[in-house]
């Protein structure tokens, strides 16, 4: 059964740094897009960043990193990592990933991804 699970969330200080992890597990993220959304209280999801399928590992970010945010892939680990620098109180959210087999990051919304892990919560706090 396809699964995926997020770590690395936590509370952080504004100016902090965070890695978040998204690990698959019965599937292979080889052809799998990987995006990464989040929900503040309150708030619509919204997308962070995307990166592609295929071997090109294509990505797309969301403006409103203002590039802050970096998505990479470790196939050996089958485990997708966004990156997060100069958080800001404004970051503090839920972060979900979601995959969707042989996709391309052009413009991603939550509706695109068929798979979704449970999330991790991130807070940017002093």
């Amino acid at each position: 059964q396809l699964q995926l699970v997020e770590s690395g969330g936590g509370l952080v200080q504004p100016g902090g740094s965070l890695r978040l992890s998204c690990t698959a597990s019965g599937f292979t993220l080889d052809y799998y897009a990987i995006g990464w959304f989040r929900q503040a209280p309150g708030k619509e999801r919204e997308v962070v960043g995307c990166i592609s399928s295929g071997g090109d590992d294509h990505t797309y970010y969301a403006d409103s990193g203002n590039g802050r945010f970096t998505i990479s892939r470790d196939k050996g680990k089958n485990t997708v990592y966004l990156q997060i620098i100069g958080l800001k109180p404004e970051d503090t959210a839920v972060y979900y990933c979601a995959a969707q087999p042989y996709y391309y990051c052009s413009i991603p919304t939550p509706t695109d991804f068929g798979s979704w892990g449970q999330g991790t919560q991130v807070t940017v706090s002093a």
